[in-house]
């Protein structure tokens, strides 16, 4: 999501949408409608040797149509072997510029750090022959769904007898459960117990009995779902995991009444589709990461109150306050106002 602010404004400097080159599945289905994005190139690992892998294979031979384009890299963690590739696709380094070099100043947020590394122009080009204006600079991550997206989601929301009924999320996985299976093993700085997402579902409740909890996350945290379901032990709590693609999330966050999440991608999406929420932060800095939103919409920001900077030391009452004072949001369906005292 904090890319597409890149992407709008290279759109506009040089006249055409881009072509990303990704390694992350989320890209197609999140992008590639995307009115600044022309193509997505997928690459599966840019770390197996390139002998052994014919998708690196398939994208020097499409980046060679592109080698007189200039070329914005963005990749921190393995530029070697995206320096290398780019000079067997033919891609001079003139054209090239590369994100690391430009590093991010202390209280930087990364959408500004992309802007201003999109601000740049490669050696072989000319800045003056590039053509923008200071409102193509778009400080707010935009996310695009449709008419198919949204009945989608109404159809699976029918189906769970969940859509005349104003939806609280809460988003507890992160790209590091997805690795270890479990929340809470050695190193995770954003895990939140599974006691306190089961005792914030009894707190939202109580407040608004008429909510559903619907928690969210991937297929492959399935599990940590439904651990937090089974200590929640509430009917009003659904876990949506195997059927919650990244656009019906999309069109969930639209009409959802909030979003409660550790700092993770779908809380970036929740701020670009305009929906209140609050994020809990370990050792990321919220400067560089709080998520933005074009609408205004409402985002809190907890942190550790220990030196650890752990979610884990985020106390309990805290979340519930901090969710209790979202503002009401209107989204169709009756309105959940979460200002109401208990």
């Amino acid at each position: 999501m904090i890319l597409t602010p890149l992407l709008h404004l290279l759109h506009r400097r040089y006249g055409q949408p881009c072509t990303l080159v990704t390694s992350g599945a989320w890209a197609e289905p999140l992008l590639g409608a995307h009115p600044d994005v022309k193509r997505i190139l997928r690459v599966g690992s840019r770390r197996r040797p390139y002998a052994l892998d014919p998708q690196q294979w398939r994208l020097t031979r499409a980046l060679r149509d592109l080698k007189d384009a200039p070329t914005y890299v963005c990749d921190e963690f393995a530029v070697d072997k995206v320096r290398w590739l780019l000079a067997r696709s033919g891609i001079e380094p003139e054209r090239c510029l590369y994100l690391g070099e430009h590093p991010c100043s202390v209280e930087e947020h990364w959408v500004d750090r992309m802007l201003r590394f999109g601000c740049l122009t490669p050696p072989a080009f000319t800045a003056n022959d590039f053509q923008w204006r200071d409102d193509d600079i778009m400080r707010e991550p935009l996310l695009h769904i449709d008419a198919t997206d949204r009945s989608d989601c109404d159809a699976w929301l029918r189906m769970r007898s969940l859509a005349e009924t104003p939806l609280v999320l809460l988003q507890p996985g992160n790209k590091r459960t997805l690795k270890r299976g479990r929340l809470g093993l050695i190193g995770d700085d954003k895990y939140w117990p599974t006691e306190h997402w089961a005792a914030l579902c009894h707190a939202i409740v109580k407040r608004r009995p008429e909510a559903r909890i619907v928690l969210c996350g991937s297929a492959r945290e399935e599990g940590v779902l439904d651990d937090i379901s089974r200590a929640a032990a509430l009917s009003r709590v659904h876990v949506a995991a195997a059927d919650l693609p990244p656009r019906r999330l999309l069109a969930l966050l639209e009409r959802a009444h909030s979003l409660v999440s550790i700092d993770t991608g779908p809380a970036h999406a929740a701020a670009a589709m305009g929906c209140p929420l609050v994020v809990l932060y370990g050792a990321a800095s919220p400067s560089h990461w709080k998520p933005r939103s074009r609408s205004g919409t409402a985002v809190t920001i907890l942190t550790s109150p220990t030196p650890n900077a752990r979610v884990t030391d985020i106390p309990l009452d805290a979340v519930i306050g901090a969710w209790a004072a979202l503002p009401t949001r209107e989204v169709g369906h009756r309105a959940l106002a979460s200002t109401t005292p208990p």
